[in-house]
């Protein structure tokens, strides 16, 4: 009963112009200013704000100056294996020793460099032209490593010089050491071939596996040097692996490319 006397105490005097309105409750007032702030952020980013992405692939560490494949020379069967691999030798240096039909014959390094992989071993028959080892050219031990790069051709142009690399090694523990860092010292704006790619690291197998999905394009990048690491490089971790890197290594990269609008504005 008491409801309904108050129903009709208000139908008789609809009209109560001389109370206040309350437009709306403090809490609501406190969440319109919240989205009106909000919403007026957006719309400054919106005009000079960027977005920053990366596109990832694969890598490998070098010196930077290629490979080449060492032949032999001459037909024979292998009599001795004069260098180990990993081990760095001079110019003309001794590799094999192949006994021939005129006598023995030693097959001699081309240029100096690091023996990356021995392909033959005693005993063997090998022909004129075969191939015996891979040869890293690298002249001294203090030579720097160098990562590259192979990434998909149409990312190419949209990587800045300079840019910020971050490169998983596949021989350190990402969660114990983290990544090694780098910037980008050069783009190769032409895509790379399986062949390419293969007399560049003297391995016909890393030719095939970088152009699986296509032809990549190369991209060079800088190890960031540091005094304070075993490795001598830099790390997302204040140490880094408690050992030095070897070249040849395969990593990914991840290379931040430019920044992009986030809103393309249409100017009559």
């Amino acid at each position: 009963m008491q409801f309904r006397q108050q129903a009709l105490a208000k139908l008789q005097s609809p009209e109560e112009l001389d109370l206040p309105v309350r437009l709306a409750r403090p809490q609501g007032r406190l969440a319109l200013s919240v989205s009106v702030a909000v919403m007026a952020a957006a719309s400054v980013w919106a005009v000079t704000g960027s977005v920053a992405s990366t596109v990832s692939a694969q890598a490998i560490l070098t010196h930077g100056q290629g490979s080449y494949i060492l032949q032999s020379p001459v037909a024979g069967q292998v009599t001795a294996v004069l260098a180990e691999q990993g081990e760095r030798l001079p110019a003309n240096s001794p590799v094999l020793k192949v006994r021939t039909s005129q006598g023995d014959s030693v097959v001699r390094t081309v240029a100096a460099g690091r023996i990356s992989a021995l392909a033959a071993t005693i005993g063997q028959i090998i022909q004129t032209g075969a191939d015996v080892a891979a040869v890293e050219k690298v002249a001294h031990a203090s030579d720097p490593l160098y990562a590259t790069v192979y990434v998909p051709a149409e990312n190419a142009s949209a990587i800045p010089a300079d840019a910020p690399v971050d490169l998983t090694v596949s021989s350190v523990s990402t969660q114990e050491y983290g990544v090694l860092r780098g910037h980008v010292k050069s783009v190769d704006r032409s895509a790379q071939s399986a062949q390419s790619i293969s007399a560049f690291l003297g391995d016909s197998q890393l030719g095939e596996q970088f152009t699986r999905k296509g032809r990549p394009v190369a991209v060079l990048v800088r190890l960031d040097p540091s005094r304070s690491t075993k490795s001598g490089y830099r790390w997302s971790s204040a140490d880094g692996p408690p050992f030095r890197l070897d070249s040849m290594t395969l990593a990914s990269g991840s290379i931040r490319l430019a920044d992009q609008r986030p809103v393309d504005w249409l100017l009559p």
